[in-house]
Parts: structure tokens; C-alpha cells; sequence
């Protein structure tokens, strides 16, 4: 594999920075600088995905019919690389990321020239419904039921860990239509308008104390046909195809990188990179950027058409425990600033509920060095990596069967 880039890759590269220079905003800077969460809140996602999607560089991934760019591999990869460097926030992978591939790969053509612009546009904001509270990581296991009732189903049960759930219009869900065979079969994908009658969401506070997870409960919600994704009761053959997509559609590497780079240039400004942190560091950024060939050469493999398959297993395992072992490299080099919760001086994936009594004022100073302000709430937050698409033990067995034999 040549990793060398032409001078037409090199001019591209420019011109993103060029772009990033002109229109990632000091706000949006500034937000992601102190992110504590993979996701940035609602607003902030918002905000930047417009300007992206003015530039036309909003969905790199998708059809260029759809509203996707038509770059090289080489492209998409340096688009990540230069995101990553400028220290550009996240989009929400719910609508881009994961329902529009969904909707691009399974979806009728009504379906996909409603929904994709509404994606595209902001209008339509998605939240995933997959887990439940007995059908985690066994996903099969689902029984949020969906009854006929004509040009419609009647859907009643619920959805856990759901993501943004409680600002969220849509939802693209996982239901059971048939118990008659095995569990994966009887599943259908469908749509559901949030603002339903007979929807309700709950909040979960996470451990770092943010609001970004949810229970949410369906009691009697129809739900139009018209708002199935491929056909009835073949909804995992779907559901399989956007979890490739969730788990290794994207790049860990670029954002990894610069994140192990960042520690190190703080260790070394605060004199705290002796022989151990460092030696530390350098086996970290060795494998960030083992995963980062193996990225590049799946990027390739979608280039042609293919898509993640068993490789996104591979990508999530790698990817979610290198950004943990961040994080406790973050926690290590921060001491015993990690002590104070100060979430009004950290961007977290959403609103913190906490006690008034608190005094949790941005009047307050900061309590330790700036690298240290979002060192706790980053590790609490990151311990639901290994979780969450799957868990990582999950992901192993889907590797150990469909690769190995075993």
C-alpha cells in the first residue's frame, strides 16, 4: 500500500485547511477543545454540520446523488486527518452516519428523497432504537412488539441507552412482527415520529453525570408501513448492515492521533514527560496508528463498493479500548486534578443535572491546569466505549466465528 499522496492529494489538503481556517468557528473550537463525550450536544452539531453541508463535505461516505462528495479514500482520510488537527466537534452519527447508509443501502427511492435531505438538512434529527433492557449486546433478543393493524403497526414496549433520545424527532428502531421462528427472524426496521402519541422519554444520567442516554417507552404507537426499511420481518439483514457502519465506518485513527499527541505536548509543557509517560505514550501512538493502516486499507474496500463487514468488529474493538487507555493516560497525567467536578467548565454531550448547592457557576475558577478540566469526566464517560454498538466481547465472538472458523 503506498502512502505517499500526489500533489493533486496535497492541494486537496490545503484546501481543507483553508476551509477549516475560514469556518470552524472559535466557539466550536473552544467546545470541542473541552469535550467529555463522543458526542457533542445537539446545537453545537448542528451549527457545524450546516456549514458543512454549504460546502457540500457534510456525508463524505454517501452517493454523490444524495449529497456525498465523490472523494478518493486518499480524500476521505485526509478530510479525518485535517478535522482531527484542526480540533473540529463531531457530527451526531445517528442521521449521516448510520440511518442514511441505512436508509441509501435498504431504503425505496420515496423513502431515501424524503429523508436524506431532512438529514441533511437538520430538520429530521435521529436517535437509534436497538437496545433493550434484556436485549443488549444479544440484540435477537428484542421483543418490542409491532402488530398489524392494516397500514399500520401498533408498537408497544421499550428502548434503553438511547442516545439524544430526549431532543430527537425520529427514531430508527428494531421491532418484533413475528415470534415464529428463530430470533432473528420477525424483525422489522422501521420509523418512528418521537412525537407520537403514546411516546415517553426518560432520562439516564451517565456517570459523568451528562444527560445524553434514555429509556423510552411505546404504549399503542402506530406506526405508518410506509416507515419500513426493506421488507417486514427481514429487519436484521438491515439492522446488521448499519451496525458495520456504526462500529467501522469511520476513522478512530486521525482523532486517536492527535488526542495522544496532545497528551504528550502537555506532559512536556508541564514537565511531566519523563522516561516512563513517555515510553507509555510511544506504545500508545504505535497502535493508534497500526489501527490507522488497517482504516486506511478498509476505506479502500469502500471505495469499491464493499462495505466494513467483519472489519468493523475488528475496528471497534481496537478503537474503543486505544480511546480508553487515552483517557487513563489523561487520568495519570492529571494527578489529583482529577478530583474536583467542575462539568460548567467541560463541554459534555449534554445538559449535567446537579444540586444548586453546588455553586457549579463558570464564575468559579478553574480548579487545576487546563489539561486536567475534562480528564475525570472523559474517563467516566469513555468506560461505555467497550459497550455500546455491541460489546467488545460481542464483537470478538463475531470474529472468532466469522473469521476464524471457531
Amino acid at each position: 500500500m503506498n502512502l505517499s499522496f500526489t500533489r493533486e492529494e496535497e492541494a486537496f489538503r490545503q484546501e481543507v485547511r483553508t476551509f477549516l481556517d475560514a469556518h470552524l468557528t472559535d466557539d466550536l473550537r473552544a467546545y470541542a477543545k473541552r469535550m467529555t463525550s463522543v458526542y457533542s450536544t445537539k446545537p453545537i452539531g448542528m451549527k457545524w454540520q450546516q456549514i458543512l453541508v454549504k460546502q457540500g463535505w457534510a456525508c463524505p461516505s454517501w452517493p454523490v446523488e444524495y449529497g456525498g462528495t465523490g472523494w478518493t479514500p486518499a480524500q476521505r482520510y485526509i478530510f479525518d486527518v485535517e478535522m482531527a488537527r484542526a480540533g473540529a466537534p463531531p457530527l451526531s452519527p445517528m442521521g449521516i452516519g448510520m440511518c442514511g447508509p441505512a436508509l441509501i443501502g435498504h431504503g425505496s427511492k420515496e423513502q431515501k428523497d424524503y429523508y436524506l435531505p431532512r438529514i441533511l438538512s437538520g430538520e429530521d434529527f435521529w436517535c437509534q432504537g436497538y437496545s433493550e433492557p434484556h436485549a443488549g449486546s444479544d440484540l435477537a433478543a428484542l421483543t418490542m412488539s409491532a402488530v398489524d393493524d392494516g397500514d399500520a403497526f401498533i408498537c408497544n414496549g421499550s428502548k434503553i441507552w438511547t442516545t439524544h433520545a430526549h431532543e430527537a424527532n425520529m427514531m430508527f428502531c428494531l421491532v418484533r412482527t413475528d415470534n415464529s421462528g428463530k430470533l432473528q427472524q420477525g424483525i422489522t426496521f422501521v420509523l418512528i415520529d418521537m412525537t407520537a402519541p403514546g411516546v415517553k422519554v426518560d432520562p439516564i444520567i451517565m456517570l459523568s453525570g451528562e444527560h445524553i442516554q434514555n429509556a423510552v417507552f411505546f404504549t399503542d404507537v402506530r406506526v405508518p408501513k410506509a416507515n419500513v426499511v426493506g421488507k417486514i420481518n427481514e429487519g436484521w439483514t438491515v439492522a446488521k448492515y448499519l451496525l458495520e457502519f456504526e462500529r467501522g465506518g469511520s476513522s478512530y485513527g486521525p482523532r486517536l492521533l492527535a488526542r495522544v499527541r496532545a497528551i504528550r505536548a502537555t506532559a512536556a509543557e508541564e514537565g511531566l514527560l519523563d522516561a516512563g509517560f513517555a515510553r507509555k505514550l510511544s506504545l500508545a501512538e504505535a497502535e493508534i496508528m497500526a489501527l490507522e493502516a488497517a482504516e486506511l486499507q478498509q476505506m479502500a474496500d469502500l471505495a469499491k463498493g464493499g462495505t466494513p463487514g467483519l472489519k468493523a468488529s475488528m475496528m471497534k474493538i481496537r478503537g474503543t479500548e486505544l480511546s480508553q487507555h487515552l483517557t487513563e493516560l489523561a487520568i495519570e497525567l492529571a494527578g489529583v486534578y482529577v478530583a474536583p467536578f467542575q462539568p460548567q467548565h467541560t463541554s459534555p454531550g449534554g445538559p449535567v443535572p446537579v444540586p444548586e448547592c453546588l455553586n457549579l457557576s463558570r464564575n468559579v475558577p478553574v480548579v487545576g491546569p487546563e489539561s486536567a478540566v475534562t480528564a475525570s469526566a472523559k474517563y467516566l464517560n469513555d468506560r461505555a466505549g467497550s459497550i455500546y454498538a455491541g460489546s467488545n466481547e460481542i464483537q470478538r465472538g463475531i470474529l472468532s466465528k466469522g473469521q476464524l472458523g471457531l
